[in-house]
This record gives C-alpha cells, sequence and structure tokens, in this order.
C-alpha cells in the first residue's frame, strides 16, 4: 500500500532538491523519496538529524 503527501518547501530546499534531481538525471519525486528514506533510515539507527 503507498500513501501520498504534500510537502512545501522553502525556495532553497526547493533550488537543493532540483539541482540534486538534475545532477544524478532523477525526478524531483524520486530525490524526495530518498531523502525521506535516508532520514528514517538514520533515525532508526539512532543518529543526529
Amino acid at each position: 500500500m503507498s500513501a501520498s503527501f504534500s510537502v512545501v518547501l522553502s525556495d532553497d530546499r526547493a533550488r537543493e532538491v532540483r539541482r540534486l534531481a538534475r545532477e544524478n538525471d532523477l525526478h524531483e519525486k524520486e530525490v524526495l523519496e530518498q531523502l525521506v528514506d535516508i532520514g528514517l533510515a538514520e533515525l532508526e539507527e539512532g543518529e543526529p538529524v
């Protein structure tokens, strides 16, 4: 099962997401999914965010 979320980013953060997408030949959605996955993995490992 999948869920849909909306994210509101500052202009600076949005530029960073676009830059990462462009540099890695990805869609912005894919960049956001990867960033969420990394953030959640770090939380599970007890890493400071």
